[in-house]
């Protein structure tokens, strides 16, 4: 293909290399070193993740968390704009601002919906094997560009911008990936199967609403546990989804993959372990309680949730 999954994670890379970099040579912070090697690491893992064996890469994971347990992870004073210099920049360019933002979404539906089928010299556009990933980085890629162009950034800038969020994230960067790994090893490990077999043991034969409803809120549970709907869903779809909703109730797959996964985005809502979804605005904001996105999504997650049931529940008997 053109454009790879490989190409994007690199990319990645590269960026949280070029601030890792910063870093190091950032006096006023005292843990400069650790906190460089952190994110050293990071970049390390995201550009060469699928050459270097597991091994190491599980090793270089683990001298990242003790870096973090040792307390060698540190944010670094960044000086930024007066309120007065941010708010000329803001009447400055206006609703302009937002354009890069929007591209991301937009960019990314097109690429996805578009040019998944798109060859050029007979090689595909985009990796086949994920094409919204790799629309999403190369959207992401020309927000960034347009951006430069607004402003007349320079490369230089972005990297430092980068590097602000990037701290302000801190450890929580690494949820993601750690989480989806996490639900793979479950599946692995047989978790599904145990969750199979408590579920059908206490639920009556043939119960159709229990068993969705069992189903839902284990993908809501799940995923406040886990902190990710990705790394929910293979351990309750072994579980519950396959065995029971799909092979005894003839359910549409599609379907029930769709609404398991909302039902999971409900338990995303209501959990700091979704750090990027819930603790990282908070830190971004400055939010004196870090529970506050929370608490605030907590009612809106579960009326969510109830109707997930309710829809999951019509489609299935009814046969849809």
């Amino acid at each position: 293909m053109i454009f790879s999954v490989e190409m994007i994670y690199r990319l990645m890379g590269i960026i949280v290399l070029g601030c890792s970099f910063y870093i190091f040579a950032d006096q006023t912070n005292n843990r400069r070193l650790t906190s460089g090697c952190f994110y050293l690491i990071y970049a390390i893992t995201l550009m060469f993740g699928r050459v270097l064996p597991p091994f190491y890469i599980g090793l270089l994971v683990i001298f990242m968390v003790l870096i973090i347990a040792g307390g060698g992870l540190k944010k670094s004073v960044h000086i930024e704009e007066s309120v007065a210099m941010k708010e000329e920049r803001r009447k400055k360019f206006g609703g302009r601002l937002f354009i890069p933002a929007i591209l991301i979404p937009v960019l990314t539906l097109v690429g996805s919906k578009g040019l998944d089928t798109v060859k050029f010299q007979g090689k595909p556009l985009l990796d086949p094997s994920n094409v919204t990933m790799v629309a999403l980085g190369l959207s992401c890629i020309i927000a960034i560009l347009s951006a430069m162009w607004m402003t007349r950034g320079t490369p230089k800038t972005t990297i430092k911008e980068s590097r602000r969020l990037l701290e302000s994230v801190g450890w929580a960067v690494l949820l993601p990936q750690l989480l989806a790994t996490l639900g793979t090893v479950y599946t692995n490990a047989g978790v599904g199967t145990v969750v199979s077999n408590v579920v059908t043991s206490f639920i009556p034969k043939g119960s159709l609403f229990w068993v969705v409803v069992i189903f839902c809120l284990g993908m809501a549970l799940f995923t406040m546990v886990m902190g990710n709907a990705f790394a929910a869903f293979p351990v309750l779809a072994a579980g519950i989804a396959i065995p029971l909703l799909i092979k005894q109730f003839d359910a549409n797959p599609n379907h029930i993959a769709a609404i398991s996964m909302f039902a999971g985005y409900c338990g995303t809502l209501m959990t700091p372990m979704a750090a990027n979804f819930n603790i990282v605005p908070a830190a971004l904001l400055d939010l004196k309680d870090k529970n506050h996105v929370i608490k605030v999504q907590v009612p809106t997650a579960l009326i969510v949730l109830f109707f997930n049931i309710i829809l999951m529940y019509c489609l299935v008997s009814l046969h849809i």
